[in-house]
């Protein structure tokens, strides 16, 4: 079986360098990394690579998450990867406003290390049972 592959997008480099490490641990994922909106799009589909699941920091500069994910939506080959949004703001009116968005989940930040991958997999195994 293949790693799962990860498309993980924050503008935060200290964030993004831990997040790439905490998924790396889980030796079932792969994961590439964006600091933006704009090269998180140029990276899906380029050079044939498609992400099974796009984890998206909500505030960025240029393009912020719901934008990224409005473009993604946007695209055909791309309509239907999965995004979950990883945010500071997880009241449940916030949450409740991603997910009408279209994403599949919300992690808060800041989030756990250790347990990222498993939460991630937890909103990926909750979205094929729903």
């Amino acid at each position: 079986m293949s790693a799962l592959q990860v498309l993980y997008v924050d503008d935060e480099p200290d964030i993004r360098e831990i997040a790439a490490i905490a998924l790396g641990l889980d030796p079932g994922i792969g994961v590439r990394v964006a600091d933006s909106g704009e090269q998180a799009l140029a990276i899906i589909g380029a050079e044939g690579w498609w992400p099974d699941v796009i984890l998206l920091d909500v505030m960025m500069p240029g393009m912020d998450g719901p934008a990224v994910l409005a473009a993604i939506a946007q695209a055909p080959r791309s309509a239907s990867i999965p995004i979950v949004f990883i945010t500071a703001r997880t009241q449940s009116q916030d949450r409740a406003r991603l997910l009408q968005l279209g994403a599949i989940g919300v992690i808060g930040k800041p989030f756990d290390p250790m347990t990222l991958a498993k939460e991630l997999r937890a909103v990926l195994s909750a979205e094929r049972v729903g």
